[in-house]
C-alpha cells in the first residue's frame, strides 16, 4: 500500500511540467549559538525570499555510522537549533528548504563507499533515522521543501532501492516538495529522479580556466551544459533547482573552486571574477521556465561581520556580487 501511495503521488507530478518554482535563495551557515532573529532580515539585501537551512550529520570515511544531534555540534546544526532557525526564517517571511547534509570526516561525501552488505544495512538504518528526524521537523514547521540527500555519488547508484524506500517514508511524514541534491558531475546518473518533485543540482561546473573569466566565454561554455539540463528537465517533466551554486571571490573562480579551497592562501582576491560568474549564470538560466532557481553558497548570520572586499570565500556579503544577485532576484 505504501508503494502504491508513493507511485500515485509521483505519477501526479509527472503529468505536467509545472513552472511554479523560482527559488531565489541563499544557503544559510548554521551558527554555533543563538543570534537575534532580526539578523535573517539581512537576506533581503539580495532580494532573497528563500533560505536553505542545513542541519549536519557526520560520518567517517568507510564507516557505516551516521551521527547527529551531538553535544559537540554547533547549535544551528542540531534539531533544537533547526526548529528555531525555521521560526526565525518565517518571522522574516522567508520560505525554507530544509537540507540535512552529511559531512564525511577526512574525506568527501561523494567518495563515500562501503565494502559489505552488512555495513550498507547499518548505514541505511542510521541515515534513515537522521533524515526522518528532520522530515518530521519539516512537516511540523510546514517548510516548503525538503532534501533527502546531498552529493552521494556512489551510494545514490549502488543503493537505489534504499533511496526509493526512503523517499516513500519521507512522503508518509512530510507533505511538501522533496528533492535530492546531486553533484554537478553526477546529476545525470541519479536513478530516482522520477520519485522526486524537482531535480537538485549542486552547480559547481568548471567553465573557464582564467583568473578573471569573461562574460562571452562563460555564456558560450554554459550553453551545452544548459541544453543537457533542459533535456533532463523535459524528460522527467520536472524543474531543475541549483540546490547549491556560487563562486569564491578569487582568481579562477569559474574553473575548479575545490582547488581554490585547498589553496586559498595563495590565490588572489578577485571580486570582479565572482561578479561576472554570477552574471553569466543568471543570464543563462534565470528566465528559463524549466529552471526553478537555487540557493547561493553561502550566507552567514552576522551580516556586518561577514564577507567584505578582503574575503576570498564564497559568500557575496558586502561584495559587489550582491548587486548582481539583487538585480536578478528582483525578477520574481
Amino acid at each position: 500500500m505504501l508503494l502504491l501511495i508513493c507511485f500515485c503521488k509521483v505519477s501526479y507530478c509527472q503529468q505536467a511540467f509545472e513552472t511554479t518554482l523560482k527559488m531565489d535563495g541563499v544557503s544559510f551557515v548554521s551558527p554555533p549559538e543563538k543570534f537575534p532573529p532580526a539578523y535573517l532580515l539581512e537576506v533581503k539585501k539580495v532580494q532573497a525570499d528563500w533560505v536553505a537551512i542545513i542541519p549536519f550529520g557526520f560520518s567517517y570515511a568507510d564507516k557505516p555510522s551516521v551521527t547527529f544531534d551531538s553535544r559537540f555540534q554547533w547549535w544551528g546544526e542540531t534539531s533544537t537549533g533547526t526548529n528555531t532557525l525555521i521560526d526565525y526564517a518565517k518571522t522574516a517571511n522567508l520560505s525554507v528548504l530544509l537540507k540535512p547534509q552529511v559531512w564525511i570526516r577526512g574525506s568527501w561525501v561523494g567518495s563515500f563507499d562501503l565494502k559489505t552488505e552488512t555495513e550498507w544495512k547499518q548505514w541505511e538504518q542510521d541515515y534513515e533515522a537522521y533524515i526522518l528526524n528532520f522530515a518530521k521537523i519539516a512537516e511540523d514547521k510546514k517548510v516548503s521543501a525538503f532534501c533527502v540527500g546531498t552529493e552521494y555519488r556512489i551510494a545514490a547508484i549502488k543503493r537505489e532501492k534504499f533511496w526509493r524506500n526512503l523517499i516513500c517514508k519521507v512522503r508518509e511524514i512530510y507533505t511538501g516538495k522533496i528533492t535530492y541534491a546531486a553533484n554537478w558531475d553526477n546529476y545525470k546518473n541519479i536513478p530516482f529522479w522520477d520519485a522526486l518533485d524537482f531535480i537538485g543540482v549542486d552547480a559547481y561546473f568548471p567553465l573557464q580556466n582564467a583568473a578573471t573569466p569573461t562574460l562571452n566565454v562563460l555564456l558560450k561554455n554554459w550553453l551545452p551544459l544548459k541544453n543537457e539540463m533542459k533535456d533532463l528537465a523535459e524528460h522527467h517533466k520536472k524543474q531543475i533547482v541549483f540546490t547549491e551554486y556560487g563562486y569564491m571571490s578569487c582568481d579562477y573562480t569559474a574553473w575548479q573552486n575545490w582547488e581554490n579551497e585547498k589553496d586559498r592562501g595563495s590565490v588572489n582576491i578577485n571580486l570582479d571574477a565572482q561578479s561576472v560568474a554570477f552574471e553569466a549564470l543568471f543570464i543563462t538560466f534565470w528566465n528559463e521556465p524549466w529552471f526553478g532557481g537555487g540557493f547561493i553558497w553561502k550566507w552567514y548570520h552576522h551580516y556586518q561581520n561577514s564577507g567584505g572586499e578582503d574575503d576570498k570565500d564564497y559568500t557575496p556579503q558586502n561584495k559587489p556580487a550582491e548587486a548582481v544577485i539583487s538585480k536578478w532576484y528582483k525578477q520574481k
